[in-house]
């Protein structure tokens, strides 16, 4: 028998873990683009795309293919879009790129590893974007940035054609070109279109379909509706001059830009710190994951960590594993020894309250990285979007069945049951109030658990409930007191408010530390000021040939 050396190992394996990591991502190279913008006499415009894909062997097929948008100023009535000549469907919803857009979802039609499919996507109202030109106030003027990807998502080069449609009506010698992007013939190819429209065409076969390239043209305004295009800057309404105050132009521009980066800037890391779940929870497989407790099937939602600590501190009282000692700041009495029955994220937080105050906060973090970690393990080969859609259905039929019960005590008995089910609502706390607004509510037998001013059973030091015994169910008696149903609800509703202020402080400080371990921000470099993407993989940068210029931006992700 034949000995395999270190070195064939060390190949075999790093060819393993090459194809294994190719297989959770996309990887594709866009062939050919093909964009035709057209300038409508209305003012607005209408877009046309078709990429031709090669999916790179072994990464993950590509589903969606995200369009960026110049703004939100579009509508999807009329729009149509097609893979290999099979109609496919639109969203705004699935759409992952920066700023607007939609997502073309490929469905049946979806591109194997392996294979080249074409996509053709048309958007008959795409807005307005014209503007006076700077240089003639006497004509519109526009610049337009095709859709692009991220460059983690595509290799190689692609021919990229882009054609401007002007107005009906436009003569051969009235519109203007601006600068071609570099790697473009400084001046396009003019013609007419089957509709004897002016055309402009620039084609360079050798771009890149991760870059962002502007193309802008001018025409005379009269070719579209006054109020299609904006007619008066701020400076105009306030009676300044704009070609006396350039400088100021420019150095109010540069500062508006300054404090508007840095505004979106500190939203949009605010946004990722609260983003916890790893990017390889985003690669689409097949089926709905069930089984999920509605703790992990709110970590796979990504709901507020305070919310989801919250749920697990109703479970373990729930389950006879710890009662509320003070609510504030809270402290909870352990059960000794600990029910059969719990699930380790439950194990670790009451592990967490045995700690002290300043090191119980760290123990919480690293008990909801397990739990990230956890689910992600489970969801791998499964449909994030179909699973999240099957718990969306689980939670609103538990719901249903709440506000559907015919007395105080089925109420009562069902809303204990799906306690943490009805916790993942968005409008928990608006339905909890309205659900229990009038009427008595028959508390269930942990509420002396959850409630210290409640009394409890006497026996032991640390009198902890058995598993949940709901009120009515064993032979329909009602041993327990019941509450108002107002009281009740601003009780529950409180709860869930107290948990961030009492035990983790800031929940965005809370969260960074999570998703610092569980989805690290990638790291970027940055060439000649060219714009970077996000984990999604678009990126929009406009930056306007001219002041009088519209910036038409499209950053696609996938």
């Amino acid at each position: 028998m034949k000995k395999i050396s270190i070195a064939t190992t060390t190949l075999i394996l790093l060819i393993l873990v090459t194809a294994n990591a190719l297989a959770q991502s996309y990887l594709f190279e866009l062939d050919r683009m093909v964009v035709d913008v057209y300038l409508n006499s209305d003012g607005t415009t209408s877009i046309q795309y078709q990429f031709t894909f090669t999916n790179q062997p072994g990464a993950a097929r590509i589903e969606y293919v995200d369009i960026g948008m110049p703004n939100s100023d579009f509508s999807l009535a009329g729009a149509a879009a097609e893979a290999n000549g099979k109609s496919v469907a639109l969203s705004r919803s699935d759409y992952e790129g920066d700023g607007s857009g939609f997502a073309v979802s490929l469905g049946g039609a979806a591109i194997p590893p392996g294979q080249t499919g074409t996509v053709k996507v048309f958007i008959p109202n795409a807005g307005s974007w014209l503007r006076y030109d700077d240089k003639d106030k006497s004509y519109a003027s526009f610049v337009f940035s095709p859709t692009w990807f991220g460059s983690k998502y595509v290799q190689g080069t692609t021919d990229i054609q882009m054609t401007f449609h002007l107005p009906p009506g436009v003569k051969a010698e009235e519109p203007r070109w601006h600068d071609a992007p570099s790697g473009f013939p400084a001046e396009p190819q003019t013609g007419f279109d089957d509709q004897g429209r002016v055309t402009y065409t620039w084609e360079n076969t050798q771009a890149s379909g991760s870059r962002q390239y502007e193309f802008g043209a001018s025409f005379p305004a009269s070719y579209v509706p006054v109020a299609a295009v904006q007619r008066t800057s701020i400076f105009e309404r306030l009676g300044i001059n704009e070609d006396n105050c350039f400088s100021f132009i420019c150095c109010g521009s540069v500062i508006a830009l300054i404090v508007g980066s840095s505004w979106f800037t500190n939203i949009a890391s605010r946004r990722r710190k609260l983003q916890y779940l790893p990017p390889k929870i985003s690669i689409e497989g097949m089926g709905i994951k069930r089984g999920l407790t509605a703790v992990e099937a709110a970590t796979l939602m990504e709901e507020p960590l305070d919310k989801v600590m919250t749920m697990i501190l109703f479970s373990v009282i729930k389950k006879g594993a710890a009662a509320v000692r003070r609510r504030e700041p809270l402290e909870l009495d352990i059960a000794d020894p600990l029910p059969e029955g719990l699930n380790p994220y439950e194990t670790d937080f009451l592990k967490a309250f045995q700690e002290e105050k300043k090191e119980r906060r760290a123990a919480l973090q690293t008990m909801m990285i397990g739990l990230v970690n956890s689910v992600s393990n489970k969801m791998k080969g499964f449909s994030r979007k179909e699973t999240i859609a099957y718990y969306r259905d689980i939670i609103e039929r538990a719901w249903k069945q709440v506000e559907t019960a015919q007395t105080p005590e089925i109420k009562s008995e069902t809303y204990d049951k799906y306690l943490e089910w009805t916790m993942l609502d968005k409008d928990y706390d608006g339905r909890t109030r309205e659900v229990f607004r009038t009427g008595p509510v028959f508390v269930p037998t942990w509420w002396g658990h959850y409630d210290p001013s409640y009394p409890r059973p006497a026996s032991g030091s640390k009198p902890l409930a058995s598993p949940t015994q709901t009120a009515g169910g064993q032979g329909g008696q009602f041993t327990l007191p019941t509450l108002p149903g107002g009281a009740f609800a601003a009780s529950m509703v409180k709860g869930v408010q107290d948990f961030s202020s009492s035990v983790i402080g800031n929940v965005t400080d809370f969260t960074s530390t999570i998703t610092n371990k569980t989805n690290p921000a990638p790291v970027t470099t940055s060439t000649g000021g060219s714009s970077g993407g996000h984990s999604g993989g678009s990126s929009c940068a406009c930056a306007c040939a001219c002041a009088g210029c519209a910036c038409a931006c499209a950053g696609g992700g996938r």
